[in-house]
C-alpha cells in the first residue's frame, strides 16, 4: 500500500498548524503589544520559529515536512521526490494553509476569512522574499546532506532571523503568501501584492537549489531525506 495519502496528510496538517501559528500569534501579539509594532513582530517571530522546528520534526519522518511549494517543486526537480506526488503535496499545502488561517481566526473571534488590506508592495518587499526563499532553500540543501538531523532547528533560526533582516519578514512559501491574503490581520498581504511574492519565492528557491546542485552534487535521494535521516522514514 502506498503511502502517499498520508504524506498528503502530513503536509496538509503541518501546513495548517503553521499557519495557525503565524496568524493566531500575529493576532495575540497585535493585541497585547499596545500598539508596540516591533513587540509585535518579535512576538510572530519567536511563536513562528518555535512551531517551525516542533512540526518539522513531528511530520518530517512522514512527508518530509515541506510545508511549502517552493520546496515540494524543488526537491521534485532534483529527483527526491516523485512527479506525480507533487500535485498532492501542493493541493494538501494550500489547502492546510487556508485551514490554518481559518482556525486562527476562530480562536480569535475574527471573521472566518477576510481579504486583507496589508500593503507589501513594491521591488524591496519582492527582493526580500527571494532572499528569504533562496536562503531558505540553501539552508535545506546545505545541511541535509551531512547534518540532516540538524534541519528543524536550522530552518527554524533562519526563518526567525530572516523576518527580522527582509523588509517582507520573509513568507518564502507561496502556500503561505495564498493563504495570508485572505486575514486582515497582522500577518495578512493584501491579494494584490502576492503574485509578485510567489514569483519571487519560486526564483529564489530555484537560484538556491541550481547553487547547491553545483556545491554539494549529491544532495538526497528521497523527499524525507531533506528532513530526517533515511533509516526514519516510515516504511510503505
Amino acid at each position: 500500500m502506498t503511502n502517499a495519502p498520508r504524506k498528503y496528510a502530513a503536509e496538509a496538517v503541518g501546513t495548517a498548524l503553521l499557519l495557525a501559528a503565524v496568524v493566531g500569534s500575529g493576532i495575540m501579539g497585535e493585541r497585547l503589544a499596545g500598539g508596540n509594532v516591533a513587540l509585535a513582530l518579535l512576538a510572530n517571530t519567536v511563536a513562528t520559529g518555535a512551531a517551525l522546528a516542533a512540526l518539522i520534526l513531528t511530520f518530517g519522518p512522514i512527508s518530509g515536512a515541506h510545508f511549502n511549494p517552493a520546496v515540494t517543486l524543488a526537491d521534485a526537480w532534483q529527483r527526491g521526490l516523485p512527479w506525480a506526488e507533487v500535485p498532492g503535496y501542493l493541493a494538501a499545502q494550500i489547502l492546510g494553509a487556508f485551514a490554518g488561517v481559518a482556525a486562527a481566526h476562530l480562536m480569535f473571534g475574527e471573521p472566518l476569512f477576510a481579504a486583507s488590506t496589508k500593503v507589501r508592495a513594491g521591488m524591496p518587499q519582492a527582493l526580500s522574499e527571494f532572499v528569504a526563499t533562496f536562503g531558505l532553500l540553501a539552508v535545506i540543501w546545505g545541511c541535509s546532506r551531512r547534518r540532516s538531523q540538524a534541519v528543524p532547528f536550522a530552518v527554524a533560526a533562519y526563518i526567525t532571523a530572516a523576518y527580522w533582516f527582509t523588509a517582507s519578514t520573509s513568507f518564502a512559501n507561496p502556500a503561505v503568501t495564498l493563504a495570508r491574503t485572505a486575514t486582515d490581520t497582522f500577518a495578512g498581504i493584501r491579494p494584490a501584492d502576492a503574485p509578485a511574492f510567489v514569483v519571487a519565492q519560486l526564483v529564489g528557491a530555484a537560484a538556491a537549489t541550481v547553487l547547491f546542485r553545483w556545491l554539494v552534487p549529491a544532495l538526497p535521494a528521497s523527499a524525507a531525506d531533506v528532513v530526517v535521516p533515511h533509516s526514519e522514514r516510515i516504511p510503505e
